[in-house]
């Protein structure tokens, strides 16, 4: 079996795909998920939108830095919706896409997967 070549910013090379159909989608779905924070970002949002500082306070220990920049990936990638209301301070909203709701199923069975076989809490 060839070996999974390693994907480059700009996504995978089509000679890639082509060789490796197999494991292109487990391959795409992490390139875009890859990030510490993004499947938490996804969890917090599947219930409602949420502004950057409601984002923020549920993760807790992230630089605003990295949850920008988590943000921004996941806005690229077409998996939450950003809004910007024009009012002064300016209020920002994050929000699922449809994109990304489809993406919830896989999140909430990472969350079983979690409860059947991690630390048990009480």
């Amino acid at each position: 079996m060839k070996r999974v070549s390693r994907i480059c910013k700009d996504g995978f090379d089509i000679e890639c795909i082509k060789g490796q159909r197999e494991v292109y989608g487990i391959a795409y779905t992490q390139n875009i998920l890859s990030g510490r924070w993004k499947y938490l970002i996804l969890w917090y949002l599947k219930s409602k939108k949420r502004r950057y500082s409601e984002i923020k306070a549920f993760l807790g220990d992230i630089s605003q830095g990295s949850l920008t920049k988590q943000l921004r990936e996941l806005e690229t990638d077409g998996l939450i919706n950003r809004k910007v209301y024009p009012e002064v301070p300016p209020r920002v909203e994050y929000s699922l896409s449809s994109k990304g709701q489809e993406f919830i199923p896989i999140i909430d069975l990472m969350e079983e997967f979690g409860k059947k076989f991690g630390v048990q809490i009480d």
